[in-house]
């Protein structure tokens, strides 16, 4: 495995004891933790830069706006994009669903059409496709999961084949691990003339992705899951698709020209960012993904792989324990879902925190997942690349001494 054990140097928050234990941080998947790059990056704009951007004429404001824009150019960059034209900024993933699910969804669903979902959707990709579906009198349908985790691609054959307008689907499922075939899906979606949103959470930052390759016509990510701050995030929108959607919130900075009966708007992203932007948040994004290539996306997806690998063999070592997701050897997320027969999954990370373990337990926003395995929930190791093999064995120990304690 490579050993970017010296990247944790660069993370203050992991150097740091919880219950008089030395912190193990395996919730990555919740939110990553934030390198000191990222937080001077934030400093610095607080107290050099901190202007609103697009708006003013002042030194100050041109140098926001500059760096602003500057990041909307990485991020199309980092994914692949054709142009920065086709990045929005948003809060994170829930909220590009949400710009999808209400502009592009009111303007094209109609009675008698389908959207088409997947059965391991987070709420934040099932949600929204339940609103929009009720408001047009659309339907909703979703594709199985397996029993190994992975989708039946032969149940989505027979569902491309209705009147299916929209397919949403996740890139890498936040509680089995599973790795979608989304370039397929794509194609198979493309090839009848579906919309293909993809839900690019777990797997920006994670793997390398590039949205051309896929060939989705939207993706969303959002920035805390890969080093940057909260309540930042990416909507990628191709062009052609993007030109035909209706604005979404009202207000300053998206418009042309405003008068007392009507106004018209900007094009491209403007048009989908009203109102004063979360600069600070762009510019922790920006900072981030300069970190993540210096580091390596194919280095980071390789340790995550190694990892992974590495624990999923330790725990389904362990009495009573049960693994959710595909089998060790297939290619997953940096991540293992489990439930001990011996304790409930609250009370387990419960224990797990006494001994200054991070995990996290519960449905993990999957709920129908959930039911489909039979499973009030999950306990949830989730890893990145400043986690280590011994952090794994650590998690090993105090997971033993959980069985012993329950049993």
């Amino acid at each position: 495995m490579s050993d970017l054990s010296h990247l944790r140097a660069d993370f203050p928050i992991l150097h740091q004891q919880v219950a008089g234990h030395p912190l193990v941080y395996f919730d990555s998947a919740a939110s990553s933790q934030k390198p000191r790059q990222v937080i001077d990056s934030l400093v610095h704009y607080y107290e050099h830069d901190n202007a609103n951007v697009h708006r003013g004429l002042h030194e100050l404001s041109n140098r926001s706006t500059t760096n602003f824009e500057n990041v909307r150019k990485k991020v199309a960059s980092f994914i692949g994009a054709a142009s920065d034209e086709e990045i929005i900024f948003t809060r994170g993933t829930t909220e590009g669903v949400n710009l999808v699910a209400n502009v592009w969804a009111n303007q094209f669903l109609k009675p008698g059409d389908e959207v088409v979902i997947t059965g391991m959707e987070h709420h934040s990709n099932l949600v929204p496709w339940q609103l929009a579906t009720q408001r047009s009198g659309a339907t909703l349908k979703y594709v199985p999961v397996l029993d190994d985790g992975t989708l039946d691609m032969a149940a989505l054959d027979e569902l491309l084949a209705g009147p299916v307008k929209l397919i949403a689907c996740v890139h890498i499922s936040n509680s089995l691990g599973t790795k979608n075939p989304v370039q397929e899906i794509c194609a198979k979606a493309k090839a009848r003339g579906i919309t293909t949103f993809i839900d690019g959470a777990q797997a920006v930052g994670h793997v390398p992705v590039n949205v051309r390759e896929i060939g989705c016509d939207f993706y969303a990510f959002s920035g805390h899951k890969m080093c940057a701050p909260t309540g930042i995030g990416a909507l990628y929108a191709r062009a052609e698709v993007m030109d035909q959607m209706q604005p979404w919130h009202g207000g300053g900075e998206m418009i042309e020209t405003v008068t007392m009966e009507r106004s018209t708007y900007k094009s491209g992203p403007a048009r989908f960012e009203a109102g004063t932007p979360d600069i600070a948040g762009v510019i922790g994004l920006g900072a981030a993904i300069d970190y993540l290539e210096r580091v390596g996306l194919e280095a980071i997806q390789e340790h995550g792989r190694e990892l992974t690998t590495y624990a999923l063999e330790k725990l389904v070592a362990l009495p009573g324990l049960r693994l959710l997701g595909p089998p060790i050897g297939v290619d997953r997320g940096s991540l293992a879902a489990f439930t001990l027969a011996c304790a409930h999954t609250h009370d387990l990370v419960e224990f797990a925190n006494t001994q200054g373990l991070a995990l996290r337990g519960g449905h993990h926003c999957t709920q129908p997942l959930m039911k489909r395995f039979k499973a009030p929930g999950t306990s949830r190791a989730s890893f990145y690349f400043y986690n280590t093999k011994a952090e794994v064995d650590r998690m090993i120990d105090i997971l033993q001494q959980a069985i012993a304690f329950f049993s």
